[in-house]
């Protein structure tokens, strides 16, 4: 089933993700994408979602946003309406044409197992021009995962967010963790409590290396800011 909020609570999206929260992580792969392709013009962002990370790239590439959700891809029409915006599945969605650059981000979360995260890696590099690159940024990798919390707040006009997320792993064997929201989201003088829970894919650094390169790719990785501090590695995939 797929998460409340990229149904029922997509109008309460930016509240908890605001696209300008996005800029120094669309610099990093800005940057990437010039390194490996410097006259790219096109980018195909697989699992585009509300289109944040497209609405820092726009200026840079003509960009075409895949996402599996329809209310997501209302949020990136009204952010980007000058981007084409086509629904579909990354592991499986076939356009017929190739890009300079393709950008896979936070979506790579929701795949599961091994068998998905290849499939959508052969989707991105069927779509990578040769010669082209691809930019493939998890939230986290297994060598990397703690249990974690984070407070977020959003308010516009009468509406405001308070929000706890919580990322646990209930079998460390297993491909899967649990990010767990509790929402409190108040309409002027009401308030309503929601629970969403998400089911999230974790891999080891050297699966991603050996699918990658599997699929075709040469592969490197570079640094992705969190903070003025924090900073992971994430990887950039050149098609030979």
């Amino acid at each position: 089933m797929e998460p409340l909020l990229y149904r029922t609570l997509a109008p309460w999206y930016r509240l908890l993700d605001p696209p300008e929260d996005h800029a120094d992580e669309a610099d990093s792969y800005r940057a990437a994408f010039h390194r490996a392709v410097p006259s790219a013009k096109t980018l195909l962002d697989l699992g585009a979602g509300a289109g944040h990370n497209a609405s820092h790239l726009k200026s840079d590439y003509h960009c075409t946003l895949v996402d599996i959700s329809e209310p997501m891809q209302a949020l990136s029409r009204e952010l980007n309406p000058e981007c084409e915006h086509l629904l579909g599945d990354m592991r499986s969605v076939r356009l017929g044409r190739t890009f300079d650059v393709v950008l896979l981000h936070d979506a790579l979360m929701y795949l599961t197992t091994a068998d998905e995260l290849a499939a959508a890696i052969e989707t991105a590099f069927v779509h990578t021009r040769v010669g082209g690159a691809a930019v493939f940024a998890p939230d986290i990798v297994l060598d990397d995962f703690r249990e974690s919390e984070n407070v977020y707040t959003g308010e516009d006009g009468n509406r405001a967010l308070r929000c706890l997320e919580w990322c646990w792993d209930p079998d460390p064997t297993d491909t899967t963790f649990f990010v767990d929201y509790g929402f409190l989201l108040r309409e002027g003088r009401e308030v309503r409590a929601v629970h969403d829970r998400h089911v999230e894919g974790i891999f080891p650094r050297d699966t991603w290396f050996a699918l990658l390169e599997k699929a075709g790719y040469g592969v490197e990785t570079f640094e992705r800011p969190f903070d003025d501090i924090h900073y992971d590695h994430v990887f950039l995939c050149r098609k030979p």
